[in-house]
């Protein structure tokens, strides 16, 4: 195997490690966290004073699902710009509802909400488990926040059988409602419903979920159930992500859509920044950007569409010498939405332009829309395929059908509340929103090489541009 073809599959074992310890966005900033940790970043906290100075490392999160990480180049000062990814931790999904219990028919059900334009079919006869946070009172009556990750089979939404449907092969229709409803044990069983020698939950909580469910979820986090206030899970795909194909080409998993955006992106910051010196000539701050709630309008406290990066630019930017020094450094920025991009289908290659036809494994993708659903312009897609070129990347493109609607990314978002040259991208893959997704091997290394090429070129080749 060559060095090449194993980088190529060492970033994506990598990847695989960093998806599987990520059911929920909340479990993605959680290992966003510790990698940032392990690479000497330090935590910020947005109710304190900053202190930030060249050279430094910080990292800050909002909601325990939104993390903001950023690199100070060593000759950075106020009105500078900034080489930013923007990404989102958020996937479609199943969230259990405020109040989820439901017995029918011998079975003990959850109630669940549908969180973004899933695939919802996909989420029929799959073995599901159960991840999120976790708000308890602890032994000093202190409201703390816990991630819990219920990794066994727990609950399933069962199809009907065929000889009570004889249709379905034609049409698979189901009620949001009624149908989509996962069982997770029999009534009948008496210790279902049972208390496992810890204390009931309280009486807030009783009513709303199954004893059984929240039993499950105190002994994952070693509290009593009566300690849990409130909760916020999410259903997720128990089959692990795996390399495969005949030749190990493609990755099967959950959530590729946009974890594997933020994964690179991460991935990208800390190589750029492996070098000694690596910040030592740098005049920009590197920055990642992962929104939680894109998947539903990202209009949320933690969203790309909230003040949150507006806040910590102009932190970052404060001049008491130079009024307008934000206005500065936003002209010299450059935003990269990277959010996951459409492969051509074999079977279904009709739904693509014939000329803007992206292939799982010949490059990143730059995304155009003419009616703005991406944000990229002829300015920063030539920024982007020259620092691609230099560092020997494909660039393929991709605009949809005039007689399909576009979908959009946080990119045109950040672009119109900020004024900063922005640029859409991502890496191709299939059954996008489907409960199991699929990307090129290859994928993984490629963007981690393409973002990490940004980082550390953006700013020469801002300098590049004629500006008049």
């Amino acid at each position: 195997m060559s060095s090449k073809e194993s980088s190529v599959v060492g970033s994506a074992k990598d990847f695989l490690k960093f998806i599987n310890k990520s059911p929920s966005p909340f479990h993605a900033v959680e290992e966003s966290k510790k990698r940032l940790l392990e690479a000497g970043f330090k935590e910020l906290n947005e109710a304190e004073k900053w202190s930030v100075k060249p050279g430094d490392k910080f990292f800050l999160t909002r909601n325990h699902s939104t993390l903001v990480a950023f690199a100070v180049g060593g000759k950075f000062q106020p009105g500078n710009g900034f080489s930013i990814i923007g990404t989102h931790t958020d996937s479609p999904c199943l969230k259990i509802k405020p109040t989820s219990k439901i017995v029918k028919n011998g079975y003990l059900q959850v109630g669940v909400q549908l969180y973004g334009g899933g695939i919802w079919h996909t989420w029929f006869d799959r073995d599901l488990k159960l991840a999120g946070r976790v708000l308890i009172r602890n032994s000093k009556s202190q409201i703390e926040h816990k991630l819990v990750d219920i990794d066994k089979p727990l609950l399933r939404v069962s199809t009907v059988a065929i000889h009570l449907s004889r249709d379905q092969n034609e049409k698979f229709e189901f009620n949001k409602e009624t149908t989509l409803v996962p069982i997770l044990a029999m009534a009948t069983n008496s210790s279902s419903e049972k208390n496992d020698g810890r204390d009931s939950p309280s009486k807030q909580t009783v009513d709303k979920h199954h004893n059984a469910l929240l039993n499950a979820v105190a002994n994952k986090l070693g509290c009593s159930a009566k300690d849990i206030i409130d909760l916020e899970l999410c259903l997720a795909d128990y089959v692990p992500g795996t390399i495969g194909g005949l030749n190990d080409d493609f990755i099967f998993c959950g959530r590729l859509d946009n974890l594997h955006s933020t994964y690179c992106a991460l991935q990208g910051l800390l190589d750029s920044l492996k070098a000694s010196d690596s910040l030592e000539k740098e005049p920009n701050i590197r920055m990642v950007s992962m929104f939680d709630n894109e998947e539903v309008g990202s209009e949320s406290a933690q969203g790309a569409a909230s003040a949150l990066q507006e806040h910590i630019l102009r932190r970052l930017s404060y001049d008491d010498s130079n009024a307008s020094a934000f206005e500065q450094c936003i002209c010299q920025s450059l935003l990269v939405s990277a959010d996951m991009a459409h492969a051509v289908h074999p079977n279904f290659s009709e739904k693509h332009e014939e000329h803007h036809r992206p292939f799982l494994n010949k490059g990143v993708v730059l995304k155009f829309n003419a009616n703005q659903k991406y944000a990229s312009t002829a300015i920063t897609s030539s920024i982007m395929r020259e620092i691609a070129h230099e560092a020997s990347i494909p660039i393929q493109d991709f605009v949809m059908r005039n007689d399909m609607a576009c979908g959009s990314t946080i990119g045109p978002i950040l672009s119109t509340r900020l004024g900063i040259p922005t640029l859409d991208l991502g890496s191709p893959q299939l059954s996008m929103h489907s409960i199991r997704e699929m990307c090129s091997t290859s994928s993984v290394h490629l963007a981690i090489s393409l973002f990490k090429a940004y980082f550390e070129n953006y700013s020469k080749m801002y300098a590049r541009i004629i500006k008049n």
